[in-house]
């Protein structure tokens, strides 16, 4: 701390990119972990985060990207080791080009996926990566986390959205691959490198972004099924009906509907009984083409096969807006109740019904507890989490907490698949990149760190153990 506040100040930021480092820079969304800081440095350019990134270097200062703070697996703190510097992108926010002939947009890393969402829609166009922090949630984070969201199904994760991106690597030279081309092969795409990193390679100070013509029609609805085969069923028969213009489809239990009643946020329940199982199904069509009567009609089709027992399709854009409240409120009543253990997890599409079976067996011999199983279906992304019995809370369960991750996490790895779907690793899941994760990937990623990052400064102690 002693060397690298002089640094700072000897490297011309200038006092607007200086602060301490406030409580909202040292806390996450769970309140799991505290974190710790030297400084905190805002820079409002690349060359002040360059800058920034040299002064570290030379001092041996460790450096902690910080984006919105929205992260959930602990890669925006450090609560060990040495005071890091956390580089705040907050003050670059800029959108530096549109392009809507080629369908792209250029903007800096502090930019909030709200506003971004805004300056898309605004030349007729949309950026889909979408997900219920996108008023707080910045794209530089985004990326770095290869953030995924509720339309993967259609449109990918964030990596599938970028074509090109800036970054400051750990020595502070600055790597500017911001090309909006769609075929570029000169050489090594780092582009992929760095997204998904979680700050470990470099600071991303800006991308440019893939853009998609807007729907000229939309349109949702809820449908009850019997249990997740059905669900797939539907998932199945849907595309063969509807094909692309399939934007997400998401799947809830009834122990989500339960929340919200016990807990709120109070919003309407569009069923008088919440149902076991229910799906969301969301749809973007092209002119011409009427999102309800192909809804109206696969709900006949799966009604006849079984697939469907009820139903509701939205008569208007404030009642699809409705049922997707619904949907993006159960983790704030999942976060007023008080998980045991949270997981976000993916498994083989075809593998999700059996292993929403089996896990309920498997964790009945550690405990009782309930458990809200909800996700995005469709790529085979649930968030599934245990929650304590009523009358008893996460507390009483503490010494379970290990036990039921390791539970959990065994049965994903048993039926090939991950144990970190779309929240990164950060430093939660360090343990579990190491049990689950190939070893001959780890080795690889291990040299890449140590070639670019021979000090080690970058975000040490997320997803590599230091």
């Amino acid at each position: 701390m002693s060397d690298i506040l002089p640094a700072l100040e000897a490297a011309g930021l200038p006092p607007a990119a200086l602060r301490p480092p406030e409580p909202r820079y040292l806390e996450e969304p769970r309140g799991r972990w505290q974190g710790r800081a030297a400084a905190v440095v805002a820079p409002a350019s690349t060359e002040e985060v360059a800058a920034t990134i040299r002064a570290c270097a030379a001092t041996g200062t460790p450096v902690i990207p910080y984006g919105g703070g929205t992260g959930l697996v602990g890669g925006q703190l450090a609560g060990d080791g040495p005071l890091p510097v956390i580089l705040s992108l907050e003050r670059m926010r800029a959108i530096r080009a549109m392009d809507a002939e080629a369908g792209t947009m250029t903007v800096e890393a502090g930019a909030i996926l709200a506003d971004v969402h805004a300056a898309a829609e605004a030349e007729g166009l949309i950026f889909p990566l979408t997900l219920a922090s996108q008023g707080s949630a910045r794209i530089g984070g985004l990326l770095a986390t290869n953030a995924g969201g509720v339309n993967v199904l259609r449109y990918g994760n964030a990596r599938d959205l970028c074509h090109g991106i800036e970054a400051v690597l750990p020595d502070g030279s600055v790597m500017r691959t911001l090309s909006g081309l769609r075929k570029n092969n000169m050489g090594y795409d780092l582009r992929h490198l760095l997204i998904g990193a979680e700050g470990t390679l470099g600071v991303i100070t800006a991308a440019t972004l893939r853009l998609f013509p807007k729907p000229a029609a939309t349109g949702a609805a809820l449908m009850v099924v019997p249990d997740p085969a059905a669900a797939l069923s539907l998932l199945r028969l849907a595309r063969a009906r509807i094909g692309e213009g399939i934007s997400a489809f998401e799947i809830m239990h009834r122990t989500g509907y339960d929340f919200l009643r016990e807990v709120g946020p109070e919003i309407r329940h569009p069923f008088e009984a919440p149902p076991d199982w229910s799906v969301l199904i969301d749809l973007g069509l092209s002119e011409g083409q009427a999102p309800e009567a192909a809804l109206e009609a696969l709900f006949a089709e799966g009604f006849e096969m079984g697939l469907v027992t009820d139903g509701l399709v939205a008569q208007s854009e404030a009642q699809r807006g409705e049922f997707w409240t619904l949907r993006e409120t159960i983790p704030l009543a999942n976060r007023r109740i008080g998980a045991i253990s949270s997981h976000d997890i993916s498994v083989p599409v075809a593998a999700i019904p059996g292993f929403i079976a089996e896990a309920p067996r498997r964790l009945a011999q550690i405990g009782a507890f309930r458990i809200n199983c909800f996700g995005h279906l469709g790529d085979g992304n649930l968030h599934y989490n245990v929650f304590p019995a009523p009358g008893r809370t996460p507390a009483d369960h503490e010494a379970d907490r290990a036990a039921i991750k390791r539970c959990v996490h065994d049965l994903v790895h048993e039926l090939g698949g991950s144990v970190s779907a779309e929240h990164g690793i950060g430093r939660l899941k360090v343990d579990d990149l190491e049990r689950y994760g190939d070893p001959t990937k780890l080795a690889a990623m291990r040299a890449i760190k140590a070639a670019l990052d021979p000090r080690g400064i970058m975000n040490p102690g997320a997803v590599l153990r230091p």
